[in-house]
């Protein structure tokens, strides 16, 4: 019998900054597609309206502005620094509720959420977001999140306070004078569930912190590390979703907002400032995104397995008009990016430190 010898091909190796891949993100238990191969397509696709990077120090018509009514009639102080008050459009009620939980169900099954709503104004000043704000400014800002945090967190029915902001009109934001948002539930919601949950099984199973043996690794590696200070790190998270998606991680064990030193307030809004300066450099505009606080939740319990964490989303993409889209594979499939994450952090380590704005 003639045997007919059949050449082995010899593959490439694979290579992580050109062949695509997936990447595991231990804090969801879930993976992201990445195709760097893809970051060299033309684009063709829609370009965004550019909202005026031009505003004034005080606007008559804006509800947020110190002095002016908002929408309900009620009249703003003339505050000075940061300014809280309850959501005039709140997506919870506090009102409780009497409801019969049928535990049978299994299709259509609803529970009532009791929650406080409120928003943040960060500086009296229209047109001054928080990389143009003073360092001092900042830490203002920082300490009414902590007493906010503190505050509702007593409340008996609300286990979890979730600080945010949504910046530009790309992200949602109806309003530009610069504010975030708080909401406190009752219920732990799902994103903060998911990582809940993943942090107690790690902690469990090792005795250490996920986040805070993650944070060592990467400073190892130094591939995606954007700032460092004494007290926190601003990164590129290794299984990034969004094109410039960053993470500021504290590097002592910090569960919560409320654990911080007065050096690590100071750390923290010097670095909010710096990375922010950054985003707003990279396309000469002022840089939209969601960001958000991860920390312990208020329910009375220990929480060794979290660390504090803050997550920066923006979509930009490819200039200040392009941004991201999550549709179609993103929905149907996994989340999928095409610039790596270690390209993203060496760009926006590129970055001056200096705003644009102060250079002209």
């Amino acid at each position: 019998m003639e045997h007919h010898f059949i050449p082995r091909i010899k593959m490439r190796k694979f290579d992580i900054n050109e062949d695509p891949h997936r990447r595991y993100n231990p804090l969801i238990n879930e993976w992201v597609l990445v195709s760097p191969h893809r970051s060299k397509r033309p684009w063709q696709g829609q370009n965004e309206v550019l909202p005026s990077d031009s505003l004034p120090e005080y606007d008559s018509t804006c509800y947020l502005c110190p002095g002016n009514v908002r929408v309900n009639g009620e009249l703003n102080p003339a505050y000075e620094n940061s300014f809280v008050f309850e959501n005039d459009f709140a997506a919870l009620k506090q009102e409780e509720i009497a409801f019969e939980d049928r535990k049978e169900e299994t299709f259509f099954k609803a529970q009532p959420e009791r929650g406080i709503s409120r928003v943040v104004c960060f500086s009296p000043k229209h047109n001054l977001t928080l990389p143009q704000m003073e360092v001092a400014s900042i830490e203002d800002v920082i300490a009414t999140w902590q007493r906010e945090y503190t505050d509702l967190g007593k409340i008996d029915y609300i286990n979890h306070v979730q600080i945010f902001e949504n910046k530009g009109s790309v992200m949602g934001c109806s309003n530009p004078h610069p504010h975030g948002q708080i909401w406190a539930q009752s219920s732990l919601p799902t994103e903060g569930e998911k990582t809940q949950n993943n942090l107690k099984t790690y902690f469990d199973k090792h005795n250490t912190n996920l986040l805070l043996d993650y944070l060592q690794q990467e400073l190892k590696a130094k591939e995606r590390i954007v700032i460092e200070n004494e007290y926190f790190v601003a990164l590129v998270p290794f299984w990034a979703i969004w094109p410039y998606e960053t993470m500021i991680i504290s590097k002592r064990h910090i569960e919560k907002i409320t654990d911080f030193t007065p050096e690590e307030v100071t750390a923290f809004a010097t670095i909010l400032k710096e990375l922010t300066i950054r985003y707003d450099n990279l396309f000469e505009t002022s840089f939209p995104y969601s960001s958000g606080i991860h920390q312990a939740p208020t329910d009375g319990k220990s929480h060794p397995e979290w660390q504090f964490h803050m997550h920066f989303y923006p979509p930009l993409l490819r200039s200040a008009t392009v941004k991201k889209f999550m549709v179609g594979y993103e929905m149907m499939g996994e989340s999928q990016r095409d610039i790596t994450p270690e390209k993203s952090a060496e760009i926006l380590r590129s970055q001056s430190g200096i705003h644009y704005k102060d250079k002209k």
